[in-house]
């Protein structure tokens, strides 16, 4: 992203993120029961959304990174690395504050907007820079260093030992319609 204007705009969200987020506002107003909010896709949560907001929404987060990046990434641990879809919490993290900053600068007034800088930005920042260390310099990734230890207690053997100890603490369960 390169560009002589002194503020570049945020990316506009595509049409089915902006539909998506729509939706979600109509739903709040309307008072929707929160049993209701399943079936919505929620673009802050790329795991609720439908593949055809996906499908939207992994460039809309590639071009918001590129922006935070042109933006706000004076020091080189507020870059956001070009393997950042390979980074679970990344593509989480990264799709709660394009959304934010999509609802702060849709307000009336500046102040959704200054917490998005005071609060969201920095601990964003703060996150990424914690979580991936020295990990992904340009042109190298970083393999998931705890890939092992998730491994390990992916396994059947922990799996067991964990449910052993969790039926340990709850004691002998009482024969079905026993009381007491």
């Amino acid at each position: 992203m390169t560009s002589s204007q002194l503020a570049v705009p945020f990316p506009k969200p595509p049409q089915e993120v902006r539909r998506a987020l729509e939706q979600l506002r109509l739903a709040e107003d309307a008072g929707l029961a929160p049993t209701g909010l399943p079936l919505l896709d929620r673009p802050w949560d790329p795991a609720t959304c439908s593949a055809v907001v996906r499908q939207q929404l992994w460039p809309w987060l590639d071009d918001v990174a590129a922006w935070l990046n042109h933006t706000y990434a004076w020091q080189t641990t507020y870059a956001i690395p070009s393997c950042w879809p390979t980074h679970p919490h990344l593509v989480q993290e990264l799709a709660v504050l394009a959304c934010l900053r999509i609802t702060a600068a849709a307000a009336m007034v500046p102040h959704g907007l200054e917490e998005w800088h005071r609060y969201a930005l920095p601990t964003f920042h703060a996150r990424m820079s914690e979580r991936l260390s020295t990990g992904c310099p340009p042109g190298r990734h970083t393999d998931w260093p705890a890939r092992s230890r998730a491994a390990d207690y992916d396994s059947p053997k922990a799996a067991e030992a964990r449910r052993a100890l969790f039926d340990r603490d709850l004691g002998p369960t009482p024969p079905p319609g026993s009381e007491p």
